[in-house]
């Protein structure tokens, strides 16, 4: 199936990159952006630290994407990318998250990676209804196979309310 949806935690999935909701710096948070660098190990922030910054403390714009190696992961790479707060849905959130999924699936395209799995990015902290996100990411993702059938991707969620509301999205699709 090309996309399916799941409860797991995303650092153990086997894939051929998983992807970090990360913050700009990209130097390790909170979430599944703690959970990541936790799982990884050290060379993962070394890795970050060596990314350049397009501006002060910026090492990946918001709807940008950037990738490393997983390391002490069961995936290859990490693709960090950068999701909008909400701010109410006035300012460019819904273009910005979409960007997040298309320039995470450029960067697996360009690496020639076959499998990833996606976290419900903008989900947590950064306070993004999960119905309207899961809702961008499902048609983004689905819009990305009519182009590129062969990638395999999974919505990794954290819990079994969040894999409903993805799940829901996807049915509805």
């Amino acid at each position: 199936m090309p996309i399916q949806v799941l409860t797991a935690d995303i650092t153990q999935l086997r894939v051929d990159a998983i992807v970090n909701a990360a913050n700009p710096a990209l130097l390790g948070g909170g979430g599944v952006d703690g959970a990541i660098h936790r799982a990884a190990g050290p060379a993962l922030l070394q890795a970050c630290r060596a990314l350049p910054q397009s501006s002060p403390g910026v090492r990946c714009p918001t709807g940008e994407a950037r990738i490393t190696s997983g390391f002490d992961l069961p995936a290859r790479f990490v693709i960090h990318t950068v999701g909008p707060v909400w701010h109410g849905g006035d300012h460019d959130e819904a273009k910005l998250l979409a960007r997040c999924y298309r320039h995470s699936l450029h960067l697996m395209r360009e690496h020639q990676l076959h499998t990833i799995a996606f976290p419900a990015i903008s989900c947590g902290v950064y306070g993004y209804p999960a119905t309207q996100a899961a809702a961008i990411a499902v048609a983004t993702l689905r819009d990305a196979l009519s182009e590129h059938s062969s990638l395999d991707i999974t919505l990794c969620c954290y819990s079994d309310a969040m894999r409903s509301i993805f799940q829901q999205a996807l049915n509805a699709a």
